[in-house]
C-alpha cells in the first residue's frame, strides 16, 4: 500500500531484550504484508547470529527482512547511516505495496529515525585522551559524577560502568561547551508529513523479564556461543574496543576465552549485563511520546498488535 500523509509510513516494534518482539513481528508477517526492517545494531554484523539471537534462515525466508549482515565485525555502523538506509527502506517497502515493521531494540536507532539526529560534533582524539586518562586515574565511576555535574539529564540514564558513553557525553560537554541532553533535544525533525504507529513490548514482570534473560542466556552457551566467538577471532581482527565486540554476551565471552574468569563467572557477567541492557531500553522507552504500549506477558499479546494496527491502517 502506497505510503500516503494519513496513512502511517510504517510500525514500529520497540522493546527491551527478551521482550519477545520476533515472535510477535513474524506473527504479524503471518496476517499482514510486512517486510521487516531491523532496528538492531549487533544483527548488522555477519558471523555474529548465535549471541543476537538473529532470526533464522526459515523465517528470513519467508518474510524479507533488512539491515541484517550487512558489515563484517570489523565494521561500524551509526544512528545516522541508520536513520537514511531505514528511511529509503520505508519508500522502497511501501513502492512494493507492502508495509514496513521497523523491529528492534536499539532505542538511539528509533528515537534518530522518529525524530531527526543533532548535530553533535564529531569525535575529537585529544578530548578523549584526555577523559581516559583522567578515568584511569580516578575510575568511571567518578567520571560519571563529573557528567551528573555537566549534564544530569545524560548521567540520569548511564549505568556509572558506561565507560563508552560516558566518554562520548563528556567529549560532547568539553567540544561544545553544552550538554549532550541540550543538543539532542533540538535535533532535526524526521521527514515531514510522515505517521508512525509506535508499538513497545514492556514487561508486566520484571523477574518473568529477568528469568527469560538467565534462559535466553544458557540456551546461547548450548547452541555454540563461545565456539561463535572463537572462531569470529580467528576470522577476523578484532579486539574488545571494536562496536561489534562490546556487545552484551559477546564481551563476556571474549573475557571468558582470555582466560579473565570462567564458565560460572561467564554466565553471572553476561546475564547481569543483559539485564542491565534492558533497563536502559526502558528508560528510553519511557521517555518516547506518542507509544502504545502493551505488556509483552500478556497470552492474547499478538492478537490485541493486530487489532491495534489494523485499527491504525484503517483509520488512515
Amino acid at each position: 500500500m502506497p505510503s500516503t500523509p494519513e496513512r502511517p509510513s510504517a510500525i514500529l516494534l520497540m522493546g527491551p531484550t527478551a521482550s519477545g518482539k520476533t515472535r510477535v513481528a513474524m506473527a504479524l508477517a503471518e496476517r499482514l504484508p510486512v517486510e521487516i526492517v531491523n532496528v538492531d545494531s549487533a544483527l548488522v554484523y555477519r558471523g555474529m547470529d548465535i549471541g543476537t539471537a538473529k532470526p533464522d534462515p526459515a523465517m528470513r525466508h519467508r518474510v524479507p527482512h533488512h539491515i541484517i549482515d550487512i558489515l563484517d565485525p570489523t565494521e561500524s555502523y551509526s544512528a545516522a547511516r541508520f536513520t537514511e538506509d531505514a528511511w529509503a527502506l520505508v519508500d522502497e517497502i511501501a513502492a512494493r505495496g507492502n508495509i514496513p515493521l521497523l523491529v528492534g531494540g536499539t532505542m538511539l536507532y528509533f528515537k534518530a529515525f522518529r525524530e531527526g539526529l543533532a548535530d553533535l560534533p564529531a569525535a575529537d582524539s585529544g578530548t578523549r585522551a584526555v577523559i581516559d586518562a583522567m578515568a584511569r586515574e580516578l575510575g568511571w565511576p567518578a567520571m560519571h559524577e563529573t557528567l551528573r555535574d555537566l549534564d544530569p539529564v545524560t548521567a540520569a540514564r548511564l549505568e556509572p560502568t558506561d565507560a563508552q558513553r560516558i566518554q562520548r557525553a563528556l567529549e560532547v560537554c568539553y567540544v561544545t561547551g553544552r550538554p549532550m541532553s541540550d543538543l539532542l533535544a533540538t535535533s532535526s525533525a524526521a521527514p515531514a508529513s510522515r505517521r508512525l504507529t509506535a508499538i513497545a513490548l514492556e514487561p508486566g514482570d520484571r523477574a518473568v523479564l529477568h528469568a527469560r534473560i538467565a534462559a535466553r542466556f544458557e540456551e546461547m552457551l548450548e547452541l555454540g556461543l563461545i565456539g561463535e566467538v572463537r572462531g569470529l577471532r580467528e576470522q577476523y581482527p578484532l579486539s574488545l574496543a571494536l562496536p561489534s565486540m562490546r556487545c552484551v554476551g559477546y564481551r563476556q565471552v571474549w573475557q571468558y576465552l582470555d582466560g579473565e574468569f570462567g564458565l560460572a563467572r561467564l554466565r553471572e557477567t553476561a546475564v547481569a549485563a543483559t539485564r542491565q541492557l534492558a533497563k536502559r531500553q526502558l528508560t528510553w522507552l519511557r521517555s518516547f511520546d506518542h507509544v502504545e504500549r502493551f505488556d509483552c506477558f500478556d497470552p492474547a499479546l499478538e492478537d490485541r498488535i493486530h487489532e491495534h494496527v489494523s485499527a491504525s491502517f484503517a483509520a488512515g
